[in-house]
């Protein structure tokens, strides 16, 4: 009993081990992902036009997720707003997380995760020029 018992034990910590680093990988990407996506809306929520909100929100992602590591790849990121003040940014961060070693565990090699944040537009923050005026 105590041999199986030692040759047994190395095995089962080095799985256990295995399972935490693919649990780690995963949660860790998550959480990288939702603080990119409310830098992408707090970044799009300064913007004065839809179109530069939305040009905001893509830079300020891609440059989160490149900072933040080799944690996601194929990003996408999607930007709803109105120029209207009071109203709301809502930006959606989508990209795929590799996972890597993990393919001896049955865990798919990559997994595509989300994640969306909101910032309210400003009230009184100033307006775009109408006619160039």
């Amino acid at each position: 009993m105590t041999v199986e018992a030692v040759l047994i034990a190395p095995v089962v910590v080095m799985l256990l081990v295995f399972v935490a680093v693919v649990v780690h990988r995963g949660v860790d990407a998550k959480l990288r992902l939702d603080d990119t996506a409310h830098q992408a809306a707090r970044a799009a929520s300064l913007q004065r036009t839809p179109a530069a909100a939305a040009a905001a929100a893509e830079a300020t992602a891609t440059s989160a997720l490149a900072h933040a590591g080799p944690v996601c790849r194929d990003a996408a990121v999607s930007t709803r707003t109105s120029s209207i003040p009071g109203s709301t940014v809502v930006v959606s961060v989508r990209c795929t997380v590799d996972f890597g070693q993990a393919l001896l565990l049955g865990v798919p090699g990559s997994r595509a995760l989300s994640a969306t944040a909101s910032e309210v537009i400003d009230t009184y923050r100033s307006q775009p020029t109408v006619g160039g005026a």
